[in-house]
């Protein structure tokens, strides 16, 4: 009985001390909860990979960027969210049994850690140097540290305007900037991205472009998009070659009949501003463009052919609107009326005496014909009647400056036509003393016409258009010596695919 007492004592030992080995060795879990957002924003993650280090647990974070990961052993934890795009973000964790332990991934994107490109060195002009080309290569330099790949954003001032010239999207780094003004300091900056981080400026540098050749003839083509640009040039006797040409005007716009007044150093022309045509003016660079019309614009029946004046001094503008005939100071003050047609007809072209007492008119009908040429003075008294009473077309006057003389040209085939075409329109210089009508274009070609004649700044000389006589065919600009309309090889070709000369 002792033998089975001791027996049923030590197996009950043998329970206890396994019970208690069992209870000794458990290991308590816990859960751990968290989120995944982005640094910058905290916008949810989605779809991030959260993985537990050393256990290799894995779960994904929800659209809200959620994550839980339960039953984990009580323990210390290395968690690790990634996801493609993104740099990947580690955390400590330590799990307590039966608790939960909350974890935030704030992520980075993969470029978080990519560092700008240099600071764009500008090498070429020198910073202010001078007498430059109206065409100049920029060049500079610059470079990323990761080798991404720079795009530089070039922008252009200047000191005469607001006018800004920028180019985007460039890969080199070098740039050849063309159709440049003279006379005109210019102001340039470039900009570097990688389209990674913010773009990185340089510094401002500067370069002046040289003195304007202070070009003789001005004078318009049409260009691609059918708009009329002004071009001031210069022309070599003993080359026979145009010189200096300089766009004065933007291609944009539409901008005609340029006329350079000496005394005010000025250019005026005609340009379309809010569907009427208005008088303006500009520096001989094309710079400062101003607006001197604004409550009566310049107005007839073709606008093609209306023509206005300088009065000698450059302190006023003659120019008509319809049947009137006005007076404008270049600043755009002082408008007045001095002149009406008794018969309504329209007044299209006017040239202004040296001496500012005498004013040539051209007048015509709403088709362009019933043409009469005749000058007057500032009380708007009829002085002479050049020309008056005919069928065709007529126009192109200028007046010597000793007003002895007029430069006006006349369709002598006296053909009309509703498309207003002429036929032989020849140049006439006029004499006054003589009331004699002289035809210069005895060796114009037959088909073509002349048109558009000035004086040259000698009176020597006549500047004018010729053209076939079919409207289609290109225009070129000729000189000729009035002296010498018989000699073969007088009439000079100057500017090919060119218009409404000017010569001063």
């Amino acid at each position: 009985m002792k033998n089975k007492y001791n027996l049923i004592l030590l197996l009950s030992l043998i329970f206890l001390v396994n019970c208690s080995e069992d209870t000794t060795g458990f290991i308590g879990e816990g859960t751990i909860t968290g989120r995944v957002v982005e640094s910058n924003s905290f916008d949810p993650i989605e779809n991030a990979k959260i993985s537990l280090s050393p256990s290799n647990n894995t779960v994904f974070s929800d659209v809200d960027g959620y994550f839980i990961i339960s039953g984990v052993e009580a323990g210390d934890y290395s968690v690790s969210a990634t996801k493609e795009g993104y740099l990947t973000s580690f955390e400590p964790a330590t799990v307590t049994t039966d608790l939960e332990v909350n974890v935030i991934f704030e992520m980075d994107e993969e470029t978080a850690l990519n560092r700008a490109p240099s600071t764009p060195i500008l090498i070429t002009p020198t910073d202010g140097i001078e007498d430059q080309e109206l065409s100049v290569e920029l060049i500079w330099s610059s470079s990323d540290p990761e080798g991404d790949t720079i795009e530089y954003r070039l922008e252009i001032k200047n000191d005469v305007n607001n006018d800004i010239i920028a180019m985007e999207n460039i890969i080199d780094t070098t740039y050849v900037i063309s159709d440049l003004k003279y006379g005109v300091k210019y102001f340039w900056q470039i900009a570097a991205s990688d389209d990674i981080n913010p773009e990185v400026l340089s510094s401002v540098s500067t370069f002046k472009t040289k003195v304007d050749p202070d070009n003789r003839y001005l004078y318009v083509q049409k260009n691609t998009n059918n708009n009329s640009v002004i071009y001031s040039a210069n022309y070599n006797d003993a080359t026979s070659l145009q010189e200096d040409t300089i766009e004065l005007t933007a291609s944009d716009q539409n901008s005609w009949r340029p006329r350079k007044n000496q005394a005010a150093n000025l250019i005026a022309f005609l340009r379309t501003s809010n569907n009427e045509t208005h008088l303006f003016t500009m520096n001989q660079n094309g710079s400062n463009v101003f607006q001197v019309t604004s409550d009566v614009p310049i107005a007839g029946t073709n606008l093609n052919e209306l023509d206005f004046s300088w009065s000698s001094n450059g302190d006023q503008l003659l120019y008509p609107n319809y049947d009137k005939l006005f007076i404008i100071n270049k600043d755009g003050s002082g408008l007045q009326q001095i002149y009406q047609t008794v018969d309504g007809s329209y007044i299209s072209e006017c040239d202004w005496s040296s001496d500012g007492t005498m004013i040539a008119l051209k007048t015509n009908d709403l088709d362009g014909y019933n043409v009469s040429i005749f000058t007057i003075d500032l009380e708007g008294t009829i002085l002479t009647t050049v020309l008056s009473g005919v069928n065709g077309a007529a126009g192109g006057l200028n007046l010597s400056v000793d007003k002895k003389l007029l430069l006006y040209t006349y369709d002598v085939s006296e053909f009309e036509s509703s498309s207003n075409r002429q036929l032989d329109t020849r140049i006439f210089v006029y004499e006054f003393d003589t009331a004699v009508a002289t035809d210069i274009s005895i060796l114009k070609d037959s088909g073509t016409l002349d048109l558009d004649p000035r004086f040259s700044p000698n009176e020597a000389e006549v500047i004018f258009v010729n053209t076939s006589n079919d409207g289609i065919s290109s225009k070129s600009i000729y000189k000729m010596d009035i002296n010498s309309i018989n000699t073969n090889n007088n009439r000079i070709e100057l500017f090919q695919n060119a218009i409404m000369p000017d010569w001063e």
